[in-house]
């Protein structure tokens, strides 16, 4: 690993002191950041960083998304939720591949990259692919295989739970321990209960977590009450669901008595605002769960519904639509979005040491450039990170030590070959004829 120092750059460090330095330098040696404000006496680095006008920050942990089906970005829209779901995602995730996925991946590891993502948790299928091009991109990811429980006939691809459980064993802690697995059972509204207690036993032997959707309609609160006798929250910490690290995704609908559960249970919900305000769905109560200790990251959901994987637009939504909901401006202030963006995610990950600027902590850290007019005139560099910076701002992005965007080149990935590639493969997987292939891609 090169050893390297970034010069003259304004940090927001979301440190334990919410510091933001201007005009200092970070030291990093390794995976490892090893100085923030004076580097280390004798310290000699293999490469300098300009960082004049530039802003430092930890990078981004996006805890919840789909990133393959960045095939089917602007596939299902202008939809609810059901329509979206049964008449065109499952209808063209009918007809996916394995390789697909791959293809699907790599472009959405190449676009998260370009966002300032250094770490994602992705809930998919043929995840041995995803976790594939997450080790070419250079990223942090856990990664978890979704499957139904409803019998091999009815899972994409035929796998089983044991297939799901050697890609745990075969994947966990590789990439220099970049790769982190869960396991996945899709709902607690698609899983039989049987399958659910099966696949805690499994998390328990393999000491994985598991990811899966909670919670995402009033439809699957009152039909979870009927068959259960409980809210899906209060039927998943009956079946000990929550008794192993547990990533709920979106948790729409939720009373006192859930977030109490989500709360006491550690209970890591992944809020993914663009998606509920696009599909028109009920939104979280957000500042109820934050209110009630319950630990809330953000992330941008899968391309199919959010459109794209931009963890800056995030931030802006969740802030904004709080505010406005609220009536009161200072709910959510900045450093608070920021915090949900970065240490949340990396916490629900299992990668507890990213999400702060410090010496000791991992260098996983990203530079935005802050010469465009957007950014004039700069009062106040972290409203401009959370309200005005754009992903065309990301200069650089450093991961576990190692430079993977510098200047805004994409150092790890062809992204030419794997825009080329996704797009065939995106149009095979929905019948679009092989003319209109030709006429995109000239």
């Amino acid at each position: 690993m090169a050893t390297f120092l970034i010069k003259g750059v304004t940090a927001v460090t979301l440190d334990d002191q919410d510091r933001i330095l201007h005009d200092i330098d970070i030291a990093i040696k390794d995976r490892t950041i090893v100085a923030v404000g004076e580097p280390p006496t004798g310290f000699a680095a293999d490469e300098v960083i300009d960082g004049r006008e530039r802003v430092a920050l930890p990078g981004f942990f996006n805890a919840h998304t789909h990133a393959a089906m960045t095939l089917e970005r602007g596939w299902a829209e202008d939809l609810p939720f059901e329509r979206w779901l049964n008449e065109k995602i499952w209808v063209a995730e009918s007809a996916l591949e394995e390789e697909d996925v791959y293809g699907g991946a790599a472009l959405a590891c190449c676009e998260m990259v370009r966002a300032g993502i250094v770490g994602f948790a992705d809930h998919y299928f043929w995840m041995d692919q995803v976790a594939r091009a997450v080790e070419e991109a250079g990223v942090k990811a856990n990664l978890a295989w979704c499957q139904f429980g409803i019998g091999a006939e009815h899972e994409v691809g035929g796998v089983t739970l044991e297939g799901t459980l050697r890609f745990v064993r075969d994947w966990h802690g590789k990439a220099d321990d970049r790769i982190r697995c869960a396991l996945g059972p899709h709902s607690p509204y698609m899983c039989p209960p049987a399958f659910l207690r099966q696949v805690v036993e499994a998390a328990h032997d393999l000491s994985v977590g598991i990811h899966l959707h909670v919670s995402e309609s009033r439809e699957q609160v009152d039909k979870s009450l009927a068959d259960h006798g409980a809210t899906p929250v209060a039927h998943l910490a009956n079946l000990g669901v929550f008794d192993v690290p547990t990533t709920a995704a979106h948790c729409n609908v939720a009373s006192d008595d859930d977030i109490a559960i989500l709360a006491e249970k550690d209970v890591h919900v992944a809020h993914t605002p663009k998606t509920y305000l696009k599909l028109a769905m009920e939104m979280p109560p957000l500042p109820r769960l934050l209110a009630g200790d319950v630990d809330v990251a953000l992330g941008t959901d899968g391309p199919a519904s959010n459109s794209d994987l931009n963890m800056l637009e995030v931030l802006r939504i969740t802030g904004l639509y709080h505010k406005h909901g609220l009536g009161q401006p200072d709910a959510l202030p900045r450093i608070q979005l920021l915090r949900l963006a970065t240490q949340a995610g990396a916490r629900a990950m299992g990668f507890k040491g990213s999400g702060a600027l410090a010496p000791g902590h991992p260098a996983d850290l990203i530079l935005l450039d802050t010469r465009a007019p957007h950014w004039f005139p700069r009062h106040d560099l972290a409203a401009g990170v959370v309200y005005a910076a754009h992903p065309c701002d990301v200069s650089h992005v450093i991961v576990d030590g190692r430079i993977i965007l510098r200047d805004g080149e994409l150092l790890t990935l062809d992204e030419e070959r794997i825009r080329y590639e996704a797009e065939r493969r995106a149009f095979r997987m929905v019948g679009t004829p092989m003319s209109q292939v030709r006429a995109y891609q000239g």
